[in-house]
């Protein structure tokens, strides 16, 4: 399977990197018996010059590789910001290296032999926790980009929304009407695509947008 066919399916793909021909091959054949895609490599030098098609995937990682530790590798991967979940599998593992390795947010740790059952659960759950990365990605950048369609003081105005003011205090926060705030709060929410006021809350804070510190006219609006 080549990198076109896989962007073109969508398809999930599992990477199994190991020097070992025989224990590779089995894996994939494993892999493959469910009908996920696979692509083996038996160096860590050949998988981290793979050009890796934007779809849910994981990687299954041995722990002694020639010329590199699969660690060093999982390092490697953590620096270069490539998001992809890994399963160590090794015959010579101990607590300390296993720790080692979870802390680093390996998803599962199997030692040789393993039980096929084992290999396969530990494939579906990385799998599936990838999916999900990407949607919440997907989904950030998509309210990235409803924000970037917002004016100066439509943005600063969902930012005293999502600090809990309202509309009065806003008014006197900015110095405008309170009919004004109004109409900047309904053009933010429709551009934001926000149905509720709870809704654009949330994504204002999904965002991370911030508003400036109440000034004390507004303090004072809000005892009022």
């Amino acid at each position: 399977m080549d990198v076109e066919s896989a962007k073109a399916t969508g398809q999930s793909i599992a990477y199994v990197v190991d020097d070992d021909d025989s224990m590779r091959a089995a894996v994939s054949m494993l892999l493959r018996s469910v009908g996920l895609r696979v692509e083996t490599f038996a160096s860590a030098q050949e998988f981290l010059a793979f050009e890796m098609p934007d779809v849910p995937s994981c990687l299954i990682l041995d722990v002694r590789l020639k010329g590199q530790s699969g660690l060093a590798v999982q390092e490697q991967i953590a620096a270069g910001h490539i998001h992809v979940p890994i399963i160590f599998m090794t015959a010579h593992g101990d607590i300390a290296m296993t720790v080692k390795a979870m802390k680093a947010g390996a998803m599962d740790f199997l030692a040789k032999p393993f039980r096929d059952q084992d290999m396969l659960d530990a494939v579906a759950n990385a799998l599936a926790k990838d999916e999900t990365r990407r949607n919440a990605d997907r989904s950030v950048a998509d309210l990235r980009r409803c924000y970037e369609l917002l004016t100066p003081r439509e943005r600063e105005v969902m930012g005293f929304v999502a600090r809990g003011l309202m509309n009065k205090q806003i008014a006197a926060e900015m110095n405008l009407s309170e009919i004004t705030v109004k109409i900047h709060r309904g053009q933010a929410m429709k551009k934001m695509e926000s149905r509720s006021l709870a809704d654009f809350v949330l994504k204002a804070e999904a965002l991370g947008v911030k508003a400036p510190q109440e000034s004390g006219m507004a303090a004072r609006v809000s005892r009022s």
